[in-house]
């Protein structure tokens, strides 16, 4: 596996990064996210990262699909 690590090193998301991008620019991730592999702990903890917001919302997502799936008709 170092090869793989080596290899996609290049394409981590890390502040030289995130400061190339738009202002007001976030950070996105479908998570679990390699800390250190893919993404610094700047970037994931940063102020421009909406990973954990996005977590709850996809949760709640997946909750009201899931009580839909399984009412009743009545």
């Amino acid at each position: 596996m170092p090869a793989r690590k080596r290899l996609f090193a290049p394409y981590q998301v890390d502040k030289a990064l995130m400061a190339r991008t738009a202002p007001g620019a976030l950070f996105m991730h479908c998570l679990p996210a390699h800390r250190g592999e893919e993404v610094t702990d700047a970037v994931l903890d940063g102020p421009a990262s909406i990973v954990w917001e996005q977590a709850a919302n996809r949760m709640d997502a997946k909750r009201a699909l899931f009580a839909f799936l399984v009412q009743e008709e009545g």
